[in-house]
């Protein structure tokens, strides 16, 4: 089965069925998010825009305003399916896998804008979204712009995976990432559907995840794939 048409035909970019967080509920308080979040803005002025910078679901269901959004590449970094998620795209019994950024090589992805007026406000329900679980730890990535009329080199925020937590899967074999990602399910969608809506959207945007798109071909012609709605 061709992978775009496989992801078309499962309709897996329906945003009023996504989640606001792909990994766990809430474990970190409100106070302890606006501690984070007040931390991570030291020495912004509070007039320039802020950048942030997208490499999975984020691409396709961002839940943010922005005024400006370019394709654009992180060094230092790379894509990975290295987070177990016990909730929305797997269970208890059977986590699914989501993506985190792990150190080197590169990744590329999309930045969004977020004018400096509205930027507080949209910061607050990124940070409910990403950083609530604890999964995640924010940090200031030098980023580079590679679409049209690409500009110089800004600073975005990225959500990079915090190894020291549970949900921390590391480096699985290929066979146990095949299993998880054709059999996992949770409450908004299986990980094939995360998957496949990854794949596509970055192909959307010209940029071709080797890694992502072999396992992604693997999903969409696996027999025992099937449909959420089938499940």
């Amino acid at each position: 089965m061709d992978l775009l048409a496989a992801v078309r035909q499962n309709d897996l970019v329906d945003a009023s069925n996504l989640a606001a967080h792909e990994t766990a509920p809430s474990d970190v308080s409100s106070p302890e998010l606006d501690t984070s979040l007040n931390t991570t803005l030291q020495g912004w002025d509070g007039t320039s825009p802020l950048w942030v910078f997208g490499y999975g679901s984020l691409i396709w269901h961002p839940e943010i305003e922005f005024d400006i959004k370019t394709r654009a590449i992180v060094h230092g970094f790379h894509r990975s399916l290295c987070l177990w998620s016990r909730e929305y795209r797997g269970t208890p019994e059977r986590p699914g896998l989501v993506l985190g950024l792990e150190p080197g090589g590169c990744c590329r992805g999309v930045a969004f804008r977020i004018p400096a007026a509205i930027a507080l406000d949209q910061l607050r329900l990124l940070w409910k979204r990403e950083m609530r679980s604890g999964s995640y730890t924010a940090r200031w990535l030098t980023t580079r712009p590679t679409g049209e009329g690409s500009r110089a080199s800004f600073k975005a925020l990225s959500f990079v995976m915090n190894r020291n937590v549970p949900e921390y899967a590391g480096e699985l074999d290929r066979a146990t990432l095949i299993e998880t990602l054709r059999t996992a399910c949770g409450r908004r969608g299986s990980s094939a559907e995360y998957l496949l809506s990854t794949v596509r959207t970055l192909t959307e945007y010209g940029i071709h995840d080797h890694h992502l798109a072999q396992l992604a071909e693997e999903v969409a012609l696996s027999e025992a794939y099937l449909p959420t709605q089938n499940r």
